[in-house]
This record gives C-alpha cells, sequence and structure tokens, in this order.
C-alpha cells in the first residue's frame, strides 16, 4: 500500500508542480497585460492606484486583454452547471454539436488512413502514389482549404453543418492514423514474415495473424493524435461558415461582440473535451493489449 502511495504521489506531484507554474505565468502574465488599461483609467480619474490595487482591478475587468483562470473557470461553471443542457448559451449544447462532427470525422479520417496504409503497405505503386500527395495535403493550411471545402460540397448539393464539418475534420485526421498505421503494419520482422510462410500461410492469413496484430500499439497511438485533431477540424469548420452552434461557433460569436472571457471559456472547454477523447482512446487501448496479451 505504502509503494502504491509513493508510485501515484510519484506521478501526481510532478503534474501539480507543471499546473501551479502554469498558473502562476498566467496571473502574472494578465496583470501585465490588463495593467494598461487599469493606468489609464486612473489616469483619466486623477487616482494615483497602488500596487496591490492595480493588480486587483486586473483580476476583474469585463473585458481584459488576457482573463486570469479564475474568471474563466467562473465563466465555464456559468455556462454549464447555471444553465440548461439545452440553452444556446451553455458550453455543454454547443460542445455536443462539436463533439457529433468531431466524431463523425474522426470514423471517416480513421478508415480512409486505415486502408490507405494497407493498400500502402502491400502495393508499391501504391505507396509511390498516395504518399506523397498525403504528405503534401498535409502542407497546405486548413484555414484556407475550409472555406472551399465547404464551396465545393454545396455545389455538389451537400448541405447541412455536420457534413463538411466532418469532412475537414476527417481531412486533418487521417494523415497521423495513416503514418502511424503504415508503421505498424510494417513493424513485423523478416524472420517472423519468414515463418508465416514456413506454415504456407495465405497473405491474408499473415495480415490478420502478425500485421494487423502488431500494428494495435502504433493504430492507438496515431488515434490519440488523430481523435485531437478531428475536434481541431471540427471546430475550424464553423468559423468560416458563420456557424451559430458549437464551439467554434461561440469563439466567434465572443470575437465578434469582443468577449475575451467567452473566447477563453469556449477554448478551454475544447481542451477539456480534447482530454476526455483522448482519455477515453487510451483507455480503449489499455484494455484492447491487454485482452491480447500485450500490455498487464
Amino acid at each position: 500500500m505504502t509503494n502504491d502511495a509513493g508510485l501515484l504521489k510519484g506521478r501526481i506531484m510532478p503534474v501539480l508542480t507543471v499546473v501551479a507554474a502554469i498558473l502562476a505565468l498566467w496571473y502574472a502574465a494578465a496583470a501585465w497585460m490588463n495593467a494598461p488599461w487599469t493606468l489609464a483609467q486612473a489616469e483619466r480619474a486623477g487616482k494615483t492606484l497602488t500596487l496591490s490595487e492595480i493588480v486587483k482591478d486586473t483580476m476583474r475587468q469585463s473585458r481584459p486583454r488576457l482573463p486570469a483562470p479564475h474568471q474563466i473557470a467562473a465563466e465555464i461553471w456559468k455556462t454549464t452547471v447555471q444553465k440548461k443542457i439545452t440553452s444556446k448559451r451553455s458550453l455543454i449544447f454547443h460542445g455536443w454539436i462539436t463533439l457529433q462532427a468531431t466524431l463523425a470525422g474522426f470514423a471517416l479520417g480513421a478508415a480512409a488512413g486505415i486502408v490507405m496504409a494497407i493498400l500502402i503497405t502491400y502495393s508499391r505503386t501504391m505507396e509511390l502514389g498516395l504518399m506523397p500527395w498525403a504528405i503534401i495535403s498535409q502542407t497546405i493550411p486548413i484555414v484556407a482549404l475550409a472555406p472551399m471545402i465547404i464551396v465545393v460540397l454545396a455545389t455538389l448539393g451537400v448541405e447541412g453543418r455536420l457534413v463538411p464539418k466532418a469532412i475537414i475534420s476527417a481531412y486533418l485526421c487521417y494523415f497521423p492514423v495513416l503514418v502511424g498505421m503504415v508503421k505498424g503494419l510494417r513493424s513485423p520482422h523478416r524472420e517472423q514474415l519468414d515463418l508465416m510462410k514456413t506454415y504456407n500461410a495465405s497473405g491474408i492469413q499473415t495480415f490478420f495473424k502478425l500485421r494487423l496484430p502488431a500494428s494495435v500499439p502504433y493504430l492507438f497511438t496515431s488515434l490519440k493524435i488523430g481523435i485531437a485533431a478531428a475536434l481541431v477540424g471540427a471546430i475550424v469548420g464553423e468559423l468560416p461558415t458563420g456557424a451559430v452552434r458549437g464551439l467554434g461557433a461561440r469563439i466567434l460569436i465572443g470575437d465578434q461582440f469582443g468577449q475575451p472571457i467567452q473566447i477563453w471559456a469556449a477554448l478551454s472547454a475544447a481542451a477539456i473535451l480534447a482530454g476526455a477523447l483522448i482519455a477515453i482512446v487510451g483507455l480503449l487501448q489499455r484494455l484492447t493489449l491487454k485482452r491480447m496479451g500485450m500490455a498487464q
């Protein structure tokens, strides 16, 4: 029990130390960035403020340049716990809208990445034809590409809020899955492949008995990156459409009406959602690897 407590302490303390350091730097940056407005207001009123008064005022401005962490936490509390889930001002409501596009794009992008990885692994022609274009596709800024995707889909008669965002999400998601899956499918050693040949195993048998199981750890690692990228794609997809629902819409509306706290609250909600999705994939990874006998 003592060893478990010590191990747990050894894992938690470094994380808490880093979090404390980030919060300290954040508060210092908020005071520094918000101080000019406080000093300007004091100068107009002919007042002289002490350092403590300046710092106190920078922590409670309604439209700060950089909101303090407690202001963001208060906004998240107000727009989650104190709002009905169905309310258009609820972050849970907007998070659910973004989550739907994220999961749809993740499923589409992961499937595309896996299929492309299989083709590249088994075909030299596909490797030479697909891989360079896959790499080049990631050099195009998604912010510039998203409006083009939306316009093309509208021209083809594909409209609605979900499909365009899902495709943009899949565009960002498929590449890490493709790279990870190719690495995983090629991870078996030559001796292992030769052993399968001595058993007179077919290509399909080699794939399901050797290559696919060997690729699972690589696949889950890439899925963690892919689902985070899918969330980014869903949020980016909401920006050029002028959406009124979703975390991207909250960011856009906050920017239009000059509400930094609302913007940071939506960003924080997106970060929390990404962390939760990655944790779920990590849990599935541990369960799968344990079931396969590849982890304790």
